[in-house]
């Protein structure tokens, strides 16, 4: 049977992208998004919630987060969920979902009378990504286009 692991979120960067390279010197960029669903209950209140999520962006799309994305930017993320695993010093054994970026456009927060502008960055993910930090992703088919 089928499965489908598959991420879309727009929301707001919590936080500057914080690269880091592999024992290959491969980038990766590690940065956080927020995400906001606001609704109304049968009595008429008004609730807001935030979710925080975790992103990571692999080699020539880990340099333009570098480069681009920063605190307060309005983004488009298309990608898919991983989960790590790895152990304390002391012993105890961690866990991190984080959302593996294929697809990102950064959305401009625009002024009235401005015209939509965005910048698109695609991954295309052929052959997969790496399994943790410390390997090599393997080969991927890349592109970069603006629009």
């Amino acid at each position: 049977m089928r499965s489908i692991n598959k991420v879309i979120i727009i929301g707001n960067v919590t936080r500057d992208p914080e690269i880091k390279q592999t024992v290959n010197q491969t980038p990766i960029a590690t940065f956080g998004i927020a995400t906001n669903r606001d609704w109304m209950t049968r009595n008429g209140e008004h609730h807001t919630s935030s979710e925080f999520h975790e992103v990571v962006a692999w080699s020539k799309l880990a340099d333009i987060c570098s480069k681009y994305i920063r605190k307060g930017k309005l983004i488009y993320i298309e990608g898919y969920l991983k989960t790590r695993s790895w152990d304390t010093p002391e012993g105890v054994k961690k866990f991190r979902t984080e959302i593996v970026v294929n697809d990102l456009i950064m959305l401009d927060k625009r002024a009235p009378g401005e015209t939509d502008h965005a910048l698109q960055m695609s991954e295309h993910m052929g052959h997969g990504s790496s399994e943790d930090m410390n390997m090599e992703p393997m080969p991927e088919e890349m592109a970069e286009a603006n629009s």
